[in-house]
């Protein structure tokens, strides 16, 4: 129960699959934590949507607010501050009354004609769009709207303004819209350089340009919670409110990556290499993403490592019944057992190789057929303990792979890499990214860290700290720093370049139509 005399910092997350309300002391320690889970319904006209239920979700968030403060009982005048973070690329539209038309969610794929429609109208303005937005059509909200024109016209004559999910809670919770530059960059209509919208993008594109809110930078206070809002969180009215930002971007706030020339792994169901830069300089060869970082004047590069954390799922659920019997017969994580059995297994994994993630190629960004080889029908060496160690194996020689993308397009690498979020629970597995990556890997105690994010910024908005990385020093504590077995990283060194040529030549079978793409961007 908190003291009477503390204050308080309350994040709210919009992620893919749930959003939660966690309430923090300004030492970063988490005191609560309300999730309601929602889904994101595809339209059956329409293959591929992820339309998301503006109404509904609104009453899930506000709902976790208010049991968030309960389960801590906390009053809500000791909150200093709130702000939000969100899944990426979701997009909502509103009307000039302020209404909500029209969202998706972020991986929404249903304008795959789109995609092509712009390519054929110029097929090099992907690659000059890029250059000014850091974006692609592959995860960008040009085709989207332009999917808006074609198929819901009606929607799009009433489209008065644009946002993003984290400035729509925002939005609920004040009647305020205004955009962070940090989520805003990943909807390819940004500037980097200016981090403002640029109109010139979507115009080129047959698109309006008048549908934009303001720019707010992250960490600034942008509204309070109105009298609606606070009837409906149980947040008191006129609590500020600071400009957050896309999971990602608060995601390495919450783990202290706030300066140029550090790094973040982030390890869910996609990994994220997240390199920190001073300039919003773009990749000539247009391979890797370029977003503004929440933290003013610095940007990031970012490579996505494809569906690890679901293969390791996948891996679990289809031949670990064992493991997952064991686990609720005694309370153990399946994955911790399986871990203690994939220990016994040695750096390489006899010569095995597994490919699923291809290293990214952001402006051509398709990936393999997902297959194990190189194995012998040999069950003391080959056994399932081997193939799943070959996956983590895998997701760490993608890693290695974007580290070295980054290097080309920068100059620069890092010398410590911080490795967060659920796959950095395995020790087996941050120890295989330390001797892959050759560099010492440091883990957070707050493994999840985008709402701690968020929170660092709420503190910040309010000045209870004089800056980010101030407030970040504060608040973020460290769990365990693992560095490179030597032994090992010779193994993984002379593993590398053939697995990225068995990994070419499994995307040549894909590409030849002999396999199926894992996946493969709209247009492709």
């Amino acid at each position: 129960m908190a003291e009477p005399h503390d204050r308080f910092l309350v994040a709210v997350d919009a992620g893919t699959g749930s959003v939660r309300a966690v309430v923090f002391d300004t030492r970063g320690n988490q005191l609560g934590c309300v999730a309601r889970e929602w889904e994101h319904r595809q339209d059956p006209r329409y293959p591929g949507s992820m339309d998301f239920d503006w109404d509904r979700n609104w009453t899930l968030a506000a709902t976790c607010i208010r049991e968030a403060l309960a389960e801590t009982g906390i009053d809500p005048a000791a909150v200093a501050a709130v702000s939000t973070t969100c899944m990426r690329e979701g997009i909502v539209l509103y009307d000039k009354a302020g209404k909500e038309i029209w969202a998706c969610a972020n991986v929404d794929a249903r304008a795959n004609d789109e995609v092509g429609e712009l390519i054929r109208l110029n097929p090099q303005m992907e690659r000059d769009i890029y250059k000014e937005s850091g974006e692609t059509y592959a995860l960008g909200a040009l085709p989207r709207l332009l999917w808006v024109k074609n198929k819901e016209p009606d929607i799009y004559k009433r489209i008065a303004k644009v946002g993003m999910f984290n400035d729509w809670l925002i939005y609920r919770l004040s009647g305020v819209l205004e955009v962070d530059p940090s989520n805003a960059s990943t909807t390819g209509l940004l500037s980097l350089q200016r981090r403002d919208w640029d109109p010139a993008i979507p115009e080129r594109c047959g698109l309006r340009g008048d549908i934009f809110p303001p720019v707010r930078e992250c960490g600034d206070v942008v509204a309070r919670v109105s009298a609606e809002g606070a009837a409906e969180t149980g947040l008191a009215e006129g609590t500020p409110l600071v400009v957050g930002g896309g999971d990602a971007q608060l995601g390495c706030v919450g783990v202290g990556v706030v300066e140029p020339g550090q790094a973040a792994v982030f390890g869910g169901s996609f990994w994220q290499y997240e390199f920190n830069t001073a300039s919003g300089a773009t990749d000539p060869g247009c391979r890797v993403r370029v977003n503004c970082h929440a933290v003013p004047g610095v940007w990031q590069y970012e490579a996505l490592a494809f569906k690890p954390g679901l293969a390791m799922r996948w891996f679990r659920d289809g031949f670990c019944q064992e493991e997952k019997r064991e686990g609720e017969r005694s309370g153990t994580d399946p994955y911790a057992l399986m871990d203690a059995e994939a220990a016994k297994i040695p750096a390489g994994c006899h010569g095995m190789l597994c490919t699923f993630s291809d290293v990214m190629n952001f402006i051509s960004w398709k990936h393999a057929s997902p297959t194990f080889t190189n194995f012998d029908f040999d069950a003391a060496v080959f056994n399932k303990y081997t193939f799943y160690r070959a996956i983590m194996e895998n997701t760490a020689m993608v890693t290695r792979g974007h580290v070295d993308l980054v290097h080309e397009a920068t100059g620069n690498r890092p010398d410590a890499i911080v490795f967060a979020t659920g796959a950095a629970k395995s020790p087996l597995w941050c120890q295989i990214v330390a001797d892959v990556l050759g560099v010492p890997v440091r883990v957070p105690e707050v493994k999840e860290a985008s709402a701690l994010g968020a929170a660092i910024l709420a503190g910040y908005g309010v000045r209870l700290y004089p800056d980010i990385p101030s407030a970040a020093e504060a608040m973020v504590r460290w769990d365990t720093v693992y560095t490179p077995d030597d032994e090992a990283k010779r193994v993984y060194d002379a593993m590398y370049e053939p697995w990225r040529e068995v990994y070419a030549a499994q995307l040549a079978l894909a590409d030849a139509g002999l396999t199926r793409h894992m996946w493969r961007a709209p247009g492709l």
